[in-house]
């Protein structure tokens, strides 16, 4: 079983040192990593893996049974074997721009919560933009670009942004109504990661995420759509 060493506050960690616990000509598996696994609706990180005499690109990483396993690309030299040790480089630019993203996703939808009663219904982060749909929401012009401007506000408070581990039955208890769907996390899970933004919000979430809301950025919503019955999405990109 693979260590995820991120885990619960060390997502900012992008270059580190493991062992290797089984390797093919797809990927390679280790004892632990950095690398975050596809999952939540945040992609895979991107990077490196090197050993002695040989190295590969990372080019997806995947959860299987509780390994995690690194896909790997274009390979230099022979694979390693069980028991060599590697270093490992995240790609760290991408990795702070999906930290960013994930961060003022979390925003976003405690503002529309907030403001709208609409809880997430599911989202999509990407280095470029992302995405959330609401329900039940039918946003007008006028909401949407409330919703921005509220967002932006609250990235601007600079608040903190912590991540920690949290029994399950004081998770449930302290977790805003609408927020994390926390029945769709099965009861064995405990305790739950927890992602506070100062006193504004509280979910459980396995994402990476900055540290204080000022990285972030501001936050330009570029789309509104109807996806269904009382669901609107809404699309968005960060500006510096």
């Amino acid at each position: 079983m693979t260590d995820l060493r991120y885990l619960p506050d060390r997502d900012d960690v992008t270059a580190f040192t493991a062992t290797v616990t089984d390797a093919t000509d797809e990927y390679i598996v280790l004892d632990g990593t950095y690398f975050y696994p596809e999952g939540g609706g945040q992609p895979a990180d991107r990077g490196r893996l090197e050993w002695d005499g040989g190295a590969a690109t990372v080019t997806d990483v995947q959860k299987s049974h509780g390994d995690v396993r690194h896909v790997i690309g274009d390979r230099e030299g022979d694979l390693p074997t069980e028991g060599d040790e590697v270093e490992g480089q995240i790609d760290a630019e991408r990795r702070q721009t999906l930290r960013r993203m994930h961060t003022a996703q979390h925003v976003v939808s405690k503002v529309v919560l907030d403001e709208f009663g609409a809880q997430t219904a599911g989202n999509q982060i990407h280095t470029d933009t992302s995405r959330i749909d609401f329900k039940p929401a039918t946003f007008s012009e006028n909401d949407v670009a409330r919703i921005q401007d509220r967002t932006n506000e609250v990235l601007d408070s600079d608040l903190a942004v912590t991540k920690a581990e949290m029994p399950r039955a004081e998770a449930e208890e302290k977790t805003p109504e609408g927020r994390g769907l926390l029945d769709l996390i099965p009861d064995h899970v405990d305790p739950l990661r927890m992602v506070a933004i100062g006193d504004f919000d509280l979910c459980p979430c396995g994402g990476t995420h900055v540290d204080r809301l000022g990285e972030v950025g501001h936050v330009r919503i570029t789309n509104r759509t109807t996806k269904g019955a009382d669901i609107d999405r809404i699309e968005f990109v960060l500006e510096e």
